[in-house]
């Protein structure tokens, strides 16, 4: 096993490349564009300044064309996860209270992503590099832990925040900042309801202008009247695949945050993982190129 390479801003991770690119192949429950969804990039955004909520509205129409739900509803991993989506309050400040049922769609949700096999891969490789237990219930314990143990985002109050919220739900700063929100389900979900709105895709230069076969995608949006000017997320990826790349970004770093350069098929990526103690605070993908462009 190689040495894990230490990250800079423009060296790829080659040992962690080939461990994602390994869950890459392996995730099944990836949907297919053109046939699973359809995306609508339409526009480039605008600049939006941090903390402004009016933004140049450059996609008249939804980000997502169309979603084959039907596939969604027939895979576990999407069904419990669908699940988790209203168990959270929006804003911090305000304590969170995890219901018997929660708590049991919580393990609901692990016990279904541990049984896929990027979960195990990950599993494996962690246990290599000394940073999990073989043991299949301490690694649970520890992905519980990691991503659903409650802390004080806010400083006043009652513990409020956890990381699956914050990454995979999305939550605001007192009601006035939208924080997280970096998935693709959640934000269709959202989107379908009238409380999301896709305000064009946000593009440096043509290297990471993307297409709409991309599987991940740098963006700006509004959610419930607030605006988001910098987003970003993976587009049709399991959640398996994400809770298990962004654990093991976690797990294998040490430093509250970890910027890490890889490439994933034909994406070059930055995956940025921020520590709130033994949990996650943040964790998100960047792409600086995809289709091979910047090679």
């Amino acid at each position: 096993m190689f040495n894990v390479i230490l990250n800079c801003s423009q060296s790829i991770n080659q040992e962690l490349s080939d461990v994602l690119n390994e869950l890459w192949k392996l995730d099944v429950n990836r949907m297919k564009p053109g046939k699973d969804y359809k995306i609508n990039l339409q526009g480039k955004a605008g600049f939006v300044a941090e903390g402004c909520n009016k933004a140049r509205d450059s996609a008249r129409a939804p980000l997502f064309a169309y979603i084959n739900e039907n596939k969604l509803k027939s895979i576990d991993t999407y069904t419990h996860f669908i699940n988790l989506l209203d168990n959270y309050e929006m804003s911090t400040g305000v304590t969170e209270h995890v219901t018997q049922e929660e708590l049991r769609e919580n393990h609901l949700f692990l016990d279904a992503v541990l049984k896929t096999e990027v979960m195990k891969c990950a599993h494996r490789y962690l246990v290599s590099k000394g940073r999990a237990q073989s043991d299949p219930a301490q690694f649970k314990r520890q992905l519980y832990d990691i991503w659903f143990k409650l802390y004080r985002r806010n400083k006043s109050g009652g513990e409020d925040s956890c990381g699956f919220e914050h990454v995979f739900v999305g939550e605001t700063k007192h009601g006035k900042q939208i924080m997280g929100l970096h998935n693709w389900v959640q934000f269709y979900h959202q989107e379908r309801n009238n409380h999301v709105d896709y305000k064009g895709y946000n593009a440096r230069n043509n290297k990471d202008t993307p297409d709409e076969d991309d599987h991940i995608l740098n963006l700006q949006f509004s959610w419930n009247g607030l605006v988001k000017p910098v987003g970003s997320c993976f587009i049709g990826v399991s959640p398996e695949f994400e809770v298990a790349l962004f654990t093991i970004v976690f797990l294998l770093f040490d430093g509250r945050v970890t910027n890490v350069t890889v490439k994933v098929a034909e994406y070059l990526l930055e995956i940025v993982v921020y520590r709130f103690g033994h949990s996650i605070g943040t964790s998100y993908p960047k792409m600086i190129s995809s289709n091979n462009r910047d090679f």
